[in-house]
């Protein structure tokens, strides 16, 4: 945990914002993996972390924003968890780490919601994610568990992402040490990434450095010599050399801040000429997008830069023809670019995603587009120093995507396809890497992770 004066300044900032009303904060429970008493890693939700801190199941976190008072429910350990668990210090203890000291067993937490409703005070809630979580506050407030997420309070969902956004010196410190464990991992895959070798055991050396340097993964790991499939999560190949390795992985800290870098690798170190050049397309998407970053800028206008980049190296190419700004308006050069540039970084890798992605990238004014590719972008508004966020963009030769358009002769007038046979093999290549932007511009975060050609050679040698 941070000092518990972060957190109780958190909630004051929190109270300042709402003014009115009760706000619940449910912790996670232990989710069952295959039966009861054996769950899955827990991972506690952010929000109640980000207001309370403890990283423990069966808490709920409770402001009352008219008295001021702020109160974790929880349950003693009774000696049955002791058994099993050993010594464990009381909620009370545990409360006073995040400024609490108001504490209840969760029984009274329905009187409290009870009375609250009787008086008919609002009572605000974020979008539960979790089925136990719907179910208990559909329970609490006498609602359908079902409609849990369209009652959510709009004013806590907006307050919560306006604190969020802006990350704490003590946050991108966090950021920063999941980077330095994603650079380990990077890395060892880069020099793993040779001919023979299964993507499972790479796979299982990279998870390996995420558990034991931090708290694992901070979201399942990509890693494919398939990489024009973006989250593929089948790890079953075997490297072959004229494939490339495309690495999406990132690390979570003990505090649960998340890291999220992806590199391109070829197999067995050495990048052929073809893979060169579209390598160094996106490379140029990558660092060029990352230049452009500061205040007031737009994350849609970083995207447009990188798209830019990649029609008119695809052009070059001879992939795509015609006027380059034409093609970018058009959407056409997202059949190579099927995503968004990247999104916001924090507690969750994609961060506050569980709030509403319209809520965190986009407002009344600037309306999330529905062209395919950028329909994909998460975050559209403009920077402002304390974000944090990723810039990945990519090249992908997707077939059944190329099929479709070429039947179609979708954009014919852009795209040469009948010169994109010649690249299939290439499959996908993307770099990723994490941004916080500051009050002169950017800060690129984190110890630099080998990506030009030269750097990924020397690495794999």
């Amino acid at each position: 945990m941070f000092k518990s004066e972060i957190y109780i300044r958190r909630r004051e900032e929190l109270r300042k914002k709402m003014k009115t009303g009760l706000a619940l904060f449910p912790g996670n429970m232990e989710a069952p993996m295959n039966y009861p008493s054996n769950t899955y890693h827990f991972r506690q939700d952010s929000d109640f972390l980000y207001f309370f801190g403890l990283d423990i199941p069966g808490f709920t976190g409770v402001m009352d924003f008219d008295s001021g008072i702020d109160r974790i429910f929880g349950n003693d350990f009774e000696m049955d968890d002791i058994v099993w668990m050993g010594p464990q210090p009381k909620v009370k203890e545990l409360a006073l780490k995040s400024g609490v000291t108001n504490t209840a067993p969760i029984p009274r937490l329905e009187e409290i919601v009870t009375d609250a409703l009787s008086k008919k005070r609002k009572i605000h809630f974020l979008p539960p994610y979790r089925a136990e979580t719907k179910m208990i506050l559909g329970a609490l407030l006498k609602e359908n568990p079902c409609q849990m997420k369209t009652l959510a309070s709009v004013d806590l969902i907006k307050a919560v992402i306006s604190m969020r956004s802006i990350k704490e010196k003590v946050e991108i410190e966090e950021i920063e040490k999941s980077l330095d464990i994603a650079y380990e991992m990077h890395v060892t895959a880069m020099k793993m990434c040779k001919q023979g070798i299964r993507e499972q055991d790479i796979f299982g050396a990279v998870e390996g450095i995420a558990l034991a340097k931090g708290c694992g993964t901070s979201f399942p790991t990509i890693l494919s010599i398939n990489g024009q499939t973006l989250h593929n999560h089948f790890h079953g190949n075997i490297l072959k050399k004229g494939k490339m390795m495309v690495t999406d992985a990132g690390a979570e800290t003990s505090l649960h801040y998340a890291s999220d870098i992806t590199r391109t690798t070829p197999v067995g170190g050495k990048f052929s000429q073809q893979q060169k050049n579209m390598y160094e397309i996106v490379l140029q998407a990558n660092t060029e997008s990352i230049k452009s970053a500061h205040p007031g800028i737009s994350n849609r206008d970083v995207h447009f830069i990188a798209s830019k980049i990649i029609a008119a190296g695809m052009k070059e190419l001879g992939l795509m023809k015609g006027d380059v700004d034409e093609a970018v308006e058009a959407g056409a050069h997202s059949l190579f670019f099927p995503h968004g540039i990247g999104h916001m970084m924090g507690l969750d890798v994609h961060d506050m995603e569980g709030l509403g992605e319209n809520y965190v990238g986009y407002n009344d004014e600037i309306k999330r587009s529905d062209m395919f590719g950028l329909s994909s972008l998460r975050f559209a508004l403009p920077y402002k120093p304390g974000h944090v966020f990723t810039v990945e963009p990519g090249i992908y030769f997707i077939p059944e995507l190329i099929e479709l358009w070429k039947a179609g002769g979708k954009f014919k007038e852009f795209i040469n396809y009948d010169k994109l046979k010649d690249y299939m093999e290439v499959g996908g290549i993307r770099i990723e890497d994490n941004v916080l932007i500051t009050d002169a511009g950017h800060k690129l975060l984190g110890k630099p992770i080998p990506k030009s050609v030269k750097e990924v050679e020397a690495v794999c040698l």
